[in-house]
C-alpha cells in the first residue's frame, strides 16, 4: 500500500519470514529501495555476483507531473512508472512489490542481510552512498565502449545477439503502450465525461497488465545487458592473464600462472551463475 503527504511518497510493507509466525508492518520511501539496490550491488566478495542479473527498480515516481510532462511520459521508458501520477498508484506499488518479491526469491540476492534489514527493521541503516566497484561497472556499462569480441561460449555468444535485439523491440513496445494509455485513455475520460470512469477502468487495467509488463520486461533486458557486458570483460580479462603468462619470464612464470589460474576459476564461477540467470 502506498500513502501521499505531498510530494512525499511512503510505501507499507506487509512481510513474513518462513521460520516464524507474526507479521512486520515497515515504512519505506523510495530512497529505502535505492539503499536496498546498492547494497545488493556491493556484494563484491560473493562467487559469481557478477554473473547475477538484478532485479531492475522501477524509475523514481514523479507525485505530481504537470499535465505536460504527462503528455510526455511514453517517450521514454526509464520514466515511464512516472505516469502513474493519474491518481492511481496501486499499478506502481505492484512493481515495487514485483522488485522485492524478485529480490526475496533469488538464491544469492537474498541472502544479503540488507533484505532482512529492509523487510522487518524499523528503520533502515542510513542512506549513505555505497560506492563499489561493481556497482561502478553496472553505471560503466550502460555508456561505455561496445565489445565486439567473439564469445568463447556458443551460448552467451546466442545469447548477446538476442538481447540486442530484444532490448531495442520491448522497449519500443512499451512506449508504444505507455502512449496510448495516456493520449488514447485519458483523452477520452476526458473528452466523454459521462463514461470517464469507464475508460479510467480500461486505461488501469492496461497499465496493470500490458505497460506495466512491457516496462519491466525492458528494464529485465537492460540488466541483462549490464551482466553480459560485466562478464565480456572478465573474459577480456582472462585472455590478457593467459597471453601474460604465455610471455612471462621464468622469474614470474608461476606468479602469471597462479593470476591465470584465479581468472580461470572466477571466469567458470561467472558463467555458471549467468546460465543459471539466464534460463
Amino acid at each position: 500500500e502506498v500513502s501521499q503527504d505531498g510530494d512525499t511518497l511512503t510505501f507499507i510493507i506487509v512481510s513474513q519470514k518462513l521460520s516464524g509466525t507474526g507479521e512486520y508492518h515497515v515504512d519505506r520511501t523510495y530512497d529505502d529501495f535505492e539503499w536496498l539496490q546498492q547494497h545488493l550491488f556491493a556484494q563484491e566478495d560473493v562467487p559469481g555476483i557478477q554473473g547475477v542479473i538484478f532485479p531492475p527498480l522501477p524509475a523514481r515516481p514523479q507525485v505530481n507531473a504537470s499535465a505536460k510532462a504527462m503528455k510526455q511520459l511514453g517517450k521514454c521508458s526509464r520514466t515511464s512508472p512516472s505516469f502513474l501520477g493519474l491518481g492511481e498508484w496501486q499499478p506502481y506499488c505492484k512493481a515495487l512489490e514485483t522488485f522485492l518479491r524478485q529480490v526475496a526469491a533469488h538464491s544469492i540476492l537474498s541472502k544479503n542481510k540488507a533484505v532482512e534489514v529492509f523487510l522487518t527493521s524499523t528503520e533502515v541503516s542510513g542512506h549513505s552512498h555505497i560506492d563499489t566497484r561493481l556497482h561502478a561497472q553496472v553505471v560503466e556499462s550502460v555508456n561505455a565502449l561496445k565489445i565486439c569480441l567473439q564469445d568463447v561460449d556458443e551460448f552467451f555468444q546466442t545469447e548477446r545477439d538476442h538481447n540486442l535485439v530484444l532490448t531495442g523491440h520491448t522497449r519500443m513496445a512499451g512506449e508504444v503502450s505507455l502512449s496510448l494509455s495516456l493520449t488514447v485513455c485519458v483523452k477520452l475520460s476526458e473528452v466523454f465525461d459521462s463514461i470517464k470512469k469507464n475508460m479510467m477502468s480500461v486505461a488501469v487495467n492496461d497499465m496493470n497488465t500490458l505497460g506495466l509488463g512491457l516496462d519491466l520486461d525492458s528494464r529485465y533486458q537492460e540488466a541483462e545487458k549490464e551482466m553480459l557486458f560485466r562478464r565480456t570483460c572478465k573474459l577480456v580479462e582472462l585472455e590478457n592473464a593467459r597471453k601474460n603468462a604465455e610471455k612471462a619470464k621464468p622469474v614470474k612464470k608461476n606468479a602469471m600462472e597462479e593470476v591465470k589460474k584465479a581468472a580461470e576459476g572466477e571466469f567458470e564461477q561467472i558463467c555458471k551463475v549467468a546460465k543459471q540467470e539466464v534460463k
